[in-house]
C-alpha cells in the first residue's frame, strides 16, 4: 500500500487553466461538464484546476440594463428564441437553471478580482460556482459591491478581506495579466481550456470528450516521465 501511494504521488502533475466569464451560460455548462470528466479520472488529485479571467464585455456598466435574453435577441434576431431554448435545455441536462430572462449583463471586473482573492485561499472553484449561480439562476447583480460581499462571505472568504478588496484595486493586475495571457494564446471565446500549456480547446465539449482529452494528456505525461527520469540519471552519472 505504501509503495502504491508513493508511486501515485510521484506521477507528473497536470494543470488545467479555464478561461471563463461569469456572464457566459456556456461557462456554467462547461464547468459542470469538466467536473463530470474529472470525476472519472482515477488520479484526480494530480490535476490542478486554475480559473483564469476573461471578461466578455469589459465595457458593460455596473448598472444592469437589458436581460441576457433581450441582448441575445439583438445579436441573433429571429434565431434568438431557438438558441435560448437550446442553452436552457443544455443547462437542464447538467442540472442547471439558466434564467436568461432574469440575468442582466454587467461589468464583471470586480467579480473576477474576487475570484483571484478566493484562489489565494483555495476557494476559487467555490467562488466561481457561487457567482455563476447568482447571475444565471438568481438574476443577481454581480457588479454590486454589497452583493459581491455577500457572495464572497457565502463562499467562505473572510468578510474583512472581501470588504477591503472591493474598496481597493487589489488583484486588478491579476485580472489584466490573465487577459493578456489569453490574448497571447489566441483565446477569443469562453470557456477555453489550456491543458499544460497546450493550444486552447473548447470547454463545452461533452464530459466523455473531455475525459478522453484529459486521459490522453495524462498518458502522454506518464509515457514521457520514465524518459525524463533516465535522462536525468544519465546526466548525474556523467563524468
Amino acid at each position: 500500500m505504501q509503495r502504491s501511494n508513493a508511486a501515485r504521488h510521484s506521477k507528473v502533475p497536470m494543470k488545467i487553466e479555464i478561461y471563463a466569464d461569469i456572464l457566459c451560460p456556456w461557462c456554467y455548462i462547461g464547468k459542470r461538464r469538466l467536473a463530470a470528466a474529472l470525476g472519472r479520472i482515477a488520479d484526480r488529485d494530480r490535476i490542478q484546476v486554475v480559473w483564469r479571467s476573461h471578461e466578455l464585455a469589459p465595457q458593460e456598466s455596473k448598472v444592469p440594463g437589458l436581460t441576457a435574453a433581450e441582448a441575445m435577441a439583438g445579436w441573433w434576431g429571429e434565431q434568438a428564441s431557438t438558441r435560448i431554448i437550446r442553452i436552457r435545455a443544455l443547462g437542464v441536462a447538467e442540472g442547471l437553471e439558466l434564467n436568461l430572462h432574469r440575468a442582466r449583463p454587467v461589468n464583471t471586473f470586480d467579480a473576477h478580482r474576487l475570484c483571484h482573492l478566493a484562489a489565494d485561499h483555495g476557494l476559487a472553484d467555490t467562488m466561481m460556482e457561487r457567482l455563476l449561480h447568482a447571475y444565471h439562476t438568481e438574476g443577481l447583480n454581480v457588479a454590486e459591491p454589497q452583493t459581491l460581499e455577500r457572495l464572497g462571505n457565502e463562499a467562505g472568504l473572510d468578510p474583512t478581506d472581501v470588504h477591503t478588496l472591493l474598496r481597493s484595486d487589489d488583484y486588478a493586475e491579476h485580472v489584466r495579466a490573465d487577459e493578456r495571457r489569453a490574448a497571447q494564446r489566441g483565446i477569443t471565446g469562453v470557456p477555453s481550456l489550456v491543458i499544460d500549456g497546450q493550444p486552447p480547446v473548447s470547454g463545452v465539449q461533452t464530459p466523455e470528450e473531455l475525459h478522453q482529452l484529459l486521459n490522453q494528456r495524462l498518458t502522454a505525461l506518464d509515457s514521457a516521465a520514465p524518459a525524463a527520469s533516465t535522462s536525468s540519471t544519465q546526466r548525474q552519472r556523467a563524468p
